[in-house]
């Protein structure tokens, strides 16, 4: 009888979770921003917490830190404009180097008959086909109409995200205790509560780990580009920093980037250098510095974390990529009874007084 009620209890959450992601799904342009707002808002509890040490009230440690954080992100977009007008500026350029590649490689065809013609299919049929690609590569850049019909959705979103962040802020432990008593059974309360701290405390040292190595890796890459003489070799660290956060992709996209970069600023072997430095930097930082300066907060299985961000990004686009890594270490914190007791270790939480001298 007892295993009946716990194969429906397991298959009633099951269901409930199934429910729960769809409604998340179908609801993404609130949940969304939603969700990163609060996963901001824990990165940035012990700021708010220091400013509670300090007797500053709880809006105004809010309020500036959420000015803080508006203006990190109007700065972030400000450094990479250069390059996204940079590269749209580029774009006959970049088109004109793979049609001489296409080009080279047609003529080496030459030699094998039909193999040319087949090729001047898939293409496009030559010339022709050349000039169909550069008018979609024309229309795949955003025009001034779609940026206005797309201001509204992005500034409703910013506004969702800017209330839940401050709010979040400012009652994140009352959310916590009641949550608690929501979730827990009589008497478990604190145990709930604890795992709440327990979780933020992991993503704030997560993200503050990430934070200096993403940048340092910016850092070097800057001082690579600047080797080069890439132009706006700071805006690439930049860039670098950034995109590091979303895993995997981040970079990977950075290497088409710097590639395309690559194809329009230099010749001969050089077109690949600037792709096959940040490789390498990038390939340093993931197999010996991130491994070395984050195992010792979080230690995060790969498939796991790759899994997550997969999902992410298909649940939510770029918000879900963004949030994925934090939303698996709050869910590890609150489910890993080791991770409570590395925490409480960490804390001196459970150890026996010292002594003291009479």
């Amino acid at each position: 009888m007892r295993q009946r009620k716990d194969g429906m209890a397991t298959a009633l959450v099951i269901v409930a979770s199934i429910l729960v992601a769809g409604v998340l799904y179908v609801s993404q342009d609130i949940a969304a921003p939603m969700t990163l707002a609060i996963i901001t808002g824990i990165i940035f509890a012990p700021v708010m917490e220091a400013f509670d040490r300090m007797g500053l009230p709880k809006g105004l440690g809010a309020a500036l830190i959420l000015l803080f954080t508006l203006g990190a992100l109007a700065t972030a977009v400000v450094s990479l404009e250069p390059v996204f007008w940079r590269f749209v500026d580029a774009v006959p350029a970049i088109r004109r180097e793979i049609e001489e590649i296409v080009f080279l490689f047609r003529d080496t065809l030459q030699s094998l008959g039909n193999v040319n013609e087949e090729v001047k299919e898939a293409l496009g049929g030559g010339p022709g086909g050349a000039s169909g690609g550069g008018e979609e590569e024309e229309a795949a850049v955003p025009s001034l109409t779609d940026a206005l019909f797309a201001a509204p959705a992005v500034f409703t979103q910013f506004l969702i995200f800017a209330g839940t962040f401050y709010f979040f802020l400012v009652n994140r432990l009352s959310v916590y205790s009641f949550l608690a008593g929501r979730l827990s059974a009589a008497g478990e309360g604190e145990t709930i509560k604890t795992r709440f701290r327990v979780a933020e405390y992991l993503v704030s040292r997560y993200f503050i780990a990430i934070t200096i190595v993403n940048f340092g890796l910016g850092f070097a890459t800057t001082a690579v580009m600047t080797a080069f003489g890439m132009p706006l070799p700071y805006v690439w660290g930049f860039a670098v920093a950034i995109m590091n956060y979303v895993l995997y992709l981040g970079p990977a996209l950075m290497v088409v980037l710097l590639l395309v970069a690559g194809l329009v600023n230099f010749e001969g072997i050089m077109v690949a250098a600037p792709a096959a430095a940040f490789l390498t930097l990038n390939m340093i930082e993931a197999q010996f510095v991130t491994p070395a300066f984050v195992g010792r907060h979080v230690k995060l299985n790969p498939l796991v974390v790759f899994l997550s961000l997969v999902f992410g990004l298909w649940f939510w686009g770029p918000i879900g990529g963004i949030v994925a890594i934090p939303v698996l270490v709050c869910g590890l914190a609150m489910a890993d009874d080791k991770i409570i007791a590395r925490y409480n270790q960490t804390r001196g939480i459970g150890r026996p007084p010292e002594p003291r001298d009479v």
